[in-house]
C-alpha cells in the first residue's frame, strides 16, 4: 500500500513539473512573440510615416507645378521647401520645414512675417531634408528615404533660392 502511495505522489509531481515546463514554455513563447509583433508594427509605422510624408510633399510639389515657383531656402534658419502660388492678384507661398520633431505647413501671402510654430502641424516626424540640383531636380530625404522629383515647371533649369525669415523669397 505504501508503495502505491509513493507511486501516486511520484506520478503527481512528475506530471505537475511536466505541466510546469510546458507553461513557462508558452509563456516565453508568447512574450517573444509579443515582441517580435511590437518591434514589426513599430516598423511598419515608421516606414508608413516616411513613405506618407514623402507622398504628401510630392503631390504638393506636382500640384504646383509652375515654372520657377518651386525651390529650397531657409526658414527661421531651418531648411524648408517653398511653393509660390497666385489666386487672384494676390501671390502666396506654401512652406513645408521640419521643425521639433514635427513636419510643419505654412500658408501665408508672400512678404509677411511668421515663426516656425504658427504653421500647421502635418506629421510627428524628427527628420527632413531638400536639396536642390541645377537642373531642377529636387531631393526630399527622410530618414533613409530619398524622394527626386523633377518638376514639369522645371524643365529649363531652377536655382534654389534663399527666403527670407518670414517665410517669403527674398530674391
Amino acid at each position: 500500500m505504501e508503495y502505491k502511495n509513493r507511486r501516486r505522489r511520484i506520478d503527481t509531481i512528475f506530471v505537475m513539473i511536466i505541466f510546469c515546463v510546458f507553461a513557462v514554455s508558452v509563456l516565453m513563447v508568447l512574450m517573444l512573440g509579443a515582441k517580435i509583433y511590437e518591434n514589426v508594427t513599430a516598423m511598419s509605422r515608421d516606414g508608413y510615416a516616411d513613405h506618407s510624408i514623402l507622398s504628401y510633399i510630392w503631390t504638393k510639389i506636382k500640384n504646383s507645378d509652375d515654372a520657377g515657383r518651386i525651390y529650397i531656402g531657409e526658414f527661421s534658419g531651418l531648411p524648408a521647401l517653398f511653393i509660390e502660388e497666385q489666386y487672384g492678384q494676390i501671390q502666396y507661398i506654401t512652406t513645408i520645414y521640419e521643425y521639433n520633431g514635427w513636419i510643419y505647413e505654412l500658408f501665408c501671402e508672400i512678404g509677411l512675417d511668421f515663426l516656425p510654430e504658427d504653421g500647421v502641424q502635418i506629421a510627428e516626424h524628427g527628420s527632413l531634408t531638400f536639396d536642390m540640383y541645377e537642373n531642377g531636380l529636387i531631393k526630399v530625404s527622410s530618414y533613409a528615404k530619398d524622394l527626386l522629383i523633377f518638376p514639369r515647371g522645371n524643365v529649363t533649369g531652377a536655382n534654389a533660392r534663399d527666403a527670407s525669415i518670414g517665410g517669403g523669397p527674398s530674391g
